[in-house]
C-alpha cells in the first residue's frame, strides 16, 4: 500500500507553518482539522506551510484563501509556537489579520488529494464556547492560556510536545 500524500508532505520533517488570528467580536475563526490530535480532530487557526518562493505574509495571504475564501491583511506578529513529536516537527508564526474582502468558505489543501483532505468545517468560535472545549480538541496554542481570549495579548516563544497522533 502506497504512504498517503499527508505523510509525504508532514512526517519526518521540520515545518515552518505560518498561521493568522483573525477575529470577529468576541469570537476568532478557526477550522477543524479531521485525524490530528489524541482525540481525533482539533480546532485550529487557519494557516499552512511556508513556501520556497513565499514571505511570511505571501504565505499567509494564500493559505486564508485556500482555506477560508477570504482575502486578508496581515498585521503584527504575535508569537512563535513550536511543537514536537516522535513524527512531526512543526515551527509556527502567529499574526494577528484582519479581513479586507472575500466570503467565508470551507476551502481546501491543493497539496492533497480531495480523499486525504482534513479541513472538515469553518466557525466562528467564541472565547466563551473555546473555554468548554476540551483541550484535546483545541491546537496546543490555547492549552496554557488562563483564558482563550489571551491568544490575542500573546507575546514570546511556546514550545510543546506530543499533540499528534501516533
Amino acid at each position: 500500500m502506497s504512504e498517503s500524500v499527508s505523510k509525504q508532505l508532514y512526517e519526518q520533517k521540520v515545518r515552518v507553518r505560518i498561521c493568522g488570528i483573525l477575529q470577529e467580536g468576541d469570537a476568532i475563526l478557526l477550522l477543524k482539522h479531521e485525524g490530528i490530535g489524541s482525540a481525533g480532530y482539533i480546532w485550529s487557526p487557519p494557516g499552512g506551510g511556508l513556501e520556497f518562493d513565499e514571505n511570511a505574509q505571501e504565505t499567509l495571504v494564500r493559505e486564508f484563501q485556500e482555506e477560508t475564501g477570504l482575502i486578508i491583511r496581515v498585521k503584527e506578529m504575535l508569537f512563535v509556537n513550536e511543537f514536537k513529536t516522535d513524527t512531526h516537527h512543526a515551527i509556527e508564526l502567529f499574526f494577528r489579520v484582519e479581513q479586507v474582502s472575500g466570503e467565508l468558505k470551507l476551502g481546501e489543501d491543493p497539496e492533497v488529494p480531495k480523499d486525504e483532505q482534513i479541513l472538515s468545517e469553518l466557525k466562528w468560535l467564541s472565547f466563551e464556547a473555546l473555554q468548554h472545549i476540551p483541550n484535546q480538541h483545541l491546537h496546543n496554542i490555547f492549552h496554557e492560556l488562563e483564558h482563550p481570549s489571551m491568544i490575542l495579548e500573546s507575546s514570546g516563544f511556546y514550545k510543546f510536545e506530543g499533540i499528534s497522533k501516533k
